[in-house]
């Protein structure tokens, strides 16, 4: 009997909580109601003014003939040729006595099937990671790939591992993928020397290079090197040639 009565005498208790904190809610969303329509009405007394009415608002009228409505729209913040006549690309143009740099191809089915048979075979030995699959690749013989201008190793997976930072050759694979994955161009068409090459920045001026081409060589290269080639004004870095026929001509780096 007591722990009933005792339960009934706390159950009224929180019943009178609940109401006090239910009417304090009540006063003070009355309170802020309040404050929200006081600022409805004007300082002083003085009634609100009236919207003077536009063009738009008055049935039938328009804006005189010639007039501009609205905020007119800026100028670009790139402009393009078309858009100044007197604009240039910021590219310098090649010396006169180099003639223009070969056409940049990045569609591989524009080359011989040869080629791209060899190169998707390289592709795939160097993703591998397994360096000495390059070997049967490299034209070993008499017309073995020119791995390195002036390297007296006969053994031109032995020459590419000493290249590379790591003793695995791993490196050297790395940026073989790189390589082969730009543009090339075809060259020398039509001589014993035609060769398609990668990267295109080896046989284009850097100082015609374009911003969105920068990008692509600071893929291969570090800023560092970039300002080196600069001197020279040719990329010295590693490339790939191919012969029509799909013999792997070289993969050297320099100038």
């Amino acid at each position: 009997m007591k722990k009933a009565s005792a339960r009934a005498s706390r159950n009224h208790n929180l019943r009178r909580v609940a109401a006090i904190l239910l009417a304090g809610v009540t006063l003070i969303s009355a309170a802020g109601s309040a404050a929200a329509l006081s600022e409805l009405k004007q300082i002083g007394g003085q009634p609100a003014q009236a919207p003077v009415p536009t063009a738009e608002d008055v049935p039938g009228s328009a804006p005189p003939s010639g007039s501009v409505t609205g905020i007119p729209d800026p100028d670009p913040l790139i402009s393009t040729p078309t858009d100044d006549p007197n604009a240039t690309s910021g590219v310098e143009e090649a010396p006169e006595d180099q003639g223009p740099p070969p056409e940049v191809i990045y569609d591989i089915e524009k080359a011989p099937e040869p080629v791209r048979k060899l190169r998707q075979l390289i592709i795939e030995a160097a993703a591998s990671g397994d360096i000495e699959r390059l070997k049967p690749l490299l034209n070993l013989g008499p017309n073995q790939t020119q791995v390195m201008l002036d390297s007296a190793d006969p053994d031109p997976i032995a020459t590419l591992k000493g290249l590379s930072g790591d003793s695995e050759g791993v490196e050297i694979l790395a940026i073989l993928l790189d390589v082969l994955s730009t543009g090339f161009v075809h060259v020398n068409a039509g001589t014993p020397d035609e060769m398609y090459v990668w990267p295109y920045f080896a046989e284009k001026p850097l100082a015609t290079l374009t911003p969105p081409e920068k990008v692509e060589l600071f893929r291969i290269v570090t800023a560092g090197d970039f300002t080196d080639m600069q001197e020279s004004g040719n990329y010295n870095f590693f490339r790939v040639g191919i012969s029509p026929d799909g013999q792997w001509k070289f993969f050297t780096a320099g100038d």
